[in-house]
């Protein structure tokens, strides 16, 4: 799905904000650290091996640390089972880890955010309480620029391969301020939650989104670049966020994104390096003139009277779920798919139609049930793997068909409604090229061709969703 789970040995990962003069903006800095990880075992590590093996990785991020003067530093890190590895875990006097961490805050003069295991005793009056008497939690530590402990977060929505971890009984929302605003933090698959994701931003204000991840590109829908891009976006917050680099687990993709655009990203599927990347961002958006407007999702598609076509519709799965697609026949055209209560349009025109390329106009309106469970409203664009229709919505990597022109809009349910389009060799398109219109298109603007490989209004339907989001299995870590 989008993240898959870290082997259960153990990870890292970090990104970094660094603060600068004007207290309304500040330098956001991301390392996507490429990780130093044991040789896969079954035996549980000592302590002295799993800490020798934490303070390897922390070298290579505190080098990136001094490339990147007075940063913010989330850091992300993981232990396998219960026993054995998250002996590194940490409660009560000996911390090793965080009070490496705490340094590094402080000797720097840097905002210092982590995830690592964080034990919690229980006894028997407990009845949820584990055997071995502890709870275990995923969890973010937040330090301050002088090294102090002034926040800590739960993960809240954990997947089964999380075995070491336990859920924690309620949801944590978890802000903090700092001179150049206010931050959130939550991990993973948590993005995809109403709580706490959705809350820390509407209800808590957040300017900042702190992101830790470990994330599986899965094409078309779930790439970490245009699906994290299009949350900032809708959600109109600054999004800082750090995958893990690993070409095995196609692990990449990491990025700075603030509400009206993409300011760096990096993705690489080549090499096996660490990334740093750097940009100004400001430190309350919703200040800035440049700060989207509000959008009405279904505003313009409800006034659209569906289009009537030669059209054969034909089922087709992109992750498990069943969409109704309908193909792109002509060079120009208008086209509506709809299923259930959702209903897609799309008005576009190629510069040619190529005969070996094949698109699809999809729609999805209904439960996803595969590695989490979570309501869905989605209309997309996308160029099928062949020029067999069964293979639209299996993963295709480039694209030669350029589109002049294109609107795609949808009858959604939901105001959270996340828009995406990535090019051939799976690259943003850049904002110059297309707009988001407050009437609900995701549009084009500049004339200019583009060799479309997807094109998605991605909805999420958060009052549909089964109780407590994310019990399913799954792989976000």
């Amino acid at each position: 799905m989008i993240a898959s789970y870290f082997p259960k040995y153990g990870a890292v990962l970090a990104l970094f904000v660094l603060s600068v003069g004007a207290l309304d903006t500040f330098t956001a800095a991301v390392y996507e650290h490429a990780v130093i990880l044991p040789n896969r075992t079954e035996t549980p590590v000592s302590k002295e091996e799993a800490l020798l093996l934490m303070n390897k990785n922390i070298d290579v991020l505190e080098k990136a640390v001094k490339l990147a003067a007075r940063q913010v530093l989330p850091f992300s890190y993981w232990l396998g089972y219960r026993k054995g590895n998250l002996e590194l875990a940490e409660m009560f006097g000996y911390a090793p880890v965080q009070e490496r961490l705490s340094c590094l805050a402080k000797d720097n003069s840097i905002y210092v955010v982590a995830n690592i295991g964080d034990k919690k005793p229980c006894n028997a009056s407990d009845p949820q309480c584990p055997p071995d008497g502890r709870y275990q939690y995923n969890t973010d530590v937040v330090f301050d620029s002088e090294g102090r402990l002034v926040a800590r977060y739960h993960k809240y929505n954990l997947f089964a391969p999380e075995i070491q971890f336990d859920f924690p009984k309620d949801s944590e929302l978890v802000t903090f301020d700092t001179p150049f605003g206010k931050f959130g933090i939550f991990t993973c698959f948590d993005i995809f939650s109403h709580d706490p994701a959705v809350v820390v931003v509407t209800e808590f204000q957040v300017d900042s989104v702190l992101y830790p991840t470990a994330w599986y590109n899965t094409l078309p829908l779930l790439s970490a670049v245009p699906f994290h891009s299009a949350w900032a976006r809708a959600m109109g917050v600054n999004l800082l966020a750090a995958n893990t680099h690993s070409t095995r687990m196609h692990m990449t993709g990491s990025g700075i994104y603030a509400p009206e655009a993409v300011k760096v990203y990096h993705y690489d599927m080549e090499t096996e390096s660490g990334q740093l990347m750097l940009s100004e961002l400001r430190s309350r958006p919703r200040r800035e003139h440049a700060y989207p407007a509000p959008v009405d999702w279904s505003a313009h598609a409800k006034g659209v009277k569906p289009f009537s076509s030669e059209q054969s519709d034909f089922p087709g799965m992109i992750y498990f779920d069943e969409f109704t697609f309908t193909e792109l026949k002509r060079k120009a055209g208008n086209y509506t798919v709809c299923q259930k209560d959702l209903c897609c349009h799309l008005t576009y025109r190629m510069s040619e139609k190529r005969t070996d390329e094949v698109y699809a106009l999809g729609a999805f309106d209904g439960l996803h049930t595969v590695e989490g469970q979570y309501y869905l409203q989605i209309c997309t664009l996308l160029k099928c793997q062949t020029t067999d229709l069964g293979t639209c919505g299996e993963p295709v990597g480039s694209a030669f068909t350029k589109f002049e022109e294109f609107a795609l809009s949808g009858t959604f349910g939901t105001s959270y409604v996340f828009p995406q389009l990535i090019l051939s060799g799976s690259q943003l398109a850049p904002e110059r090229h297309y707009e988001v219109s407050r009437d609900g298109r995701l549009r084009s603007r500049s004339g200019a061709p583009l060799p479309v490989l997807v094109m998605a209004l991605y909805g999420r339907v958060f009052e549909k969703d089964p109780p407590r989001l994310g019990q399913g299995p799954g792989k976000c870590q």
